[in-house]
């Protein structure tokens, strides 16, 4: 069972039942069940057709739905329509659904929540440590939106920036997270990038690849992480880089800073540095002021009492990250770097052991483990 080609078929079969005249909740419903339905038959017998098969079996799924909801008789009219099997047509429906995802009946929250859940492919666990908040949380708002946006018509797309932070966050899941979606939501902001002239796409875009030109060094080998201070830096992605770097410097020019374009700033300054020692440390400390104006984000201040304790000294960043609540993602990971910098490594070693407890995912625990495992080892030779 090939799930990677069901996760890059789900937008198409679901923009298309939307077009058909399927409300995008039942729309959603009608695709995983014909989901659930492919990963059940295609073992035995895989369609020639994957996606006509899909769009055919979620049709129908859609239109027995409709047949059992007496509140939505009125859909039976639609029996007639229902698509022949056969190829489908081949047309990219995702961006289109990101922005009507971003429906002016809902929240700019919930809009990103439910785009996630049901375009971008990702786990409503995922989606909650996205946001910082519990699952349980992020459940009820994802159903929230489903009721709010059933049975309306989409024929009033949100606005660029929702779109923009959905297309944010799946691309930080597929870089960091367990499901790769990084060169998707690059090639998403590109077309919206040729679509729209607007500079924090053009930030946002550039933020992406210069991020995703050092995925390459992100992992050693065997799948643990390697920080930045000690990836190969002549592995980097230099054409990803410059092509980064020039967007986003004409988008700077336009001299209207946006989140993203100062994160794509921060992000040019560590990628232009020969070695780690060579960082601009005090323009980055800048740049997340300029950042944390912009949106008063306490993973913003987070990062910046790291800049500040590499420009300043440890104490000066520990003194940045005492103003901020402890119970943060990567708090204690951050105090454990900055107490290790300061020489204190009994602090260091319980703290990263404390974050390992803590950390979203198994490589990361990892890192933090052997982090704590080095310093014990230098206390006790």
């Amino acid at each position: 069972m090939n799930e990677a080609l069901l996760r890059s078929l789900t937008p198409s079969v679901l923009g298309i039942l939307v077009r058909r005249g399927a409300d995008f909740a039942a729309a959603e419903d009608a695709v995983q069940e014909a989901l659930v339905e492919a990963v059940r038959v295609w073992r035995a017998a895989p369609p020639r057709d994957p996606k006509g098969w899909l769009v055919t079996v979620a049709w129908h799924k859609f239109l027995d739905a409709t047949r059992a909801d007496a509140a939505r008789r009125r859909r039976e009219d639609l029996v007639d329509e229902e698509p022949a099997p056969g190829p489908a047509p081949a047309v990219d429906d995702t961006l289109q659904l990101y922005f009507l995802c971003a429906h002016p009946s809902l929240t700019p929250s919930s809009a990103v929540a439910l785009t996630l859940r049901a375009v971008g492919g990702l786990t409503t666990r995922q989606i909650a440590q996205a946001y910082l908040v519990p699952e349980a949380t992020m459940a009820q708002r994802i159903s929230r939106a489903k009721r709010t946006v059933s049975g309306v018509r989409f024929d009033q797309p949100g606005d660029v920036a929702t779109v923009l932070r959905v297309l944010y966050l799946v691309f930080n899941e597929g870089y960091s997270g367990d499901v790769d979606l990084a060169a998707e939501s690059i090639r998403l902001t590109r077309q919206l990038a040729a679509a729209i002239d607007h500079p924090e796409v053009a930030g946002l875009l550039a933020l992406m690849l210069l991020h995703h030109a050092r995925r390459a060094t992100r992992t050693a080998p065997d799948g643990s992480l390697v920080p930045l201070a000690e990836q190969d830096r002549g592995r980097w992605d230099t054409e990803s880089i410059a092509e980064g770097v020039e967007i986003l410097q004409s988008a700077l020019a336009r001299d209207r800073l946006g989140e993203f374009q100062a994160q794509a700033a921060i992000a040019a300054l560590h990628a232009d540095a020969p070695t780690a020692e060579e960082t601009d440390w005090v323009q980055i400390v800048e740049w997340y002021d300029e950042l944390a104006r912009l949106t008063d984000s306490p993973v913003v201040r987070l990062n910046r009492a790291v800049a500040v304790g590499e420009a300043d000294g440890p104490r000066a960043g520990l003194a940045a990250l005492a103003a901020l609540n402890d119970s943060l993602p990567r708090h204690a990971a951050v105090a454990a770097y900055l107490h290790e910098r300061d020489d204190d490594l009994a602090t260091a070693a319980r703290l990263y052991a404390e974050a390992a407890q803590k950390a979203p995912n198994l490589a990361e625990r990892d890192y933090l483990m052997r982090q704590a495992a080095r310093l014990n080892a230098r206390r006790c030779p």
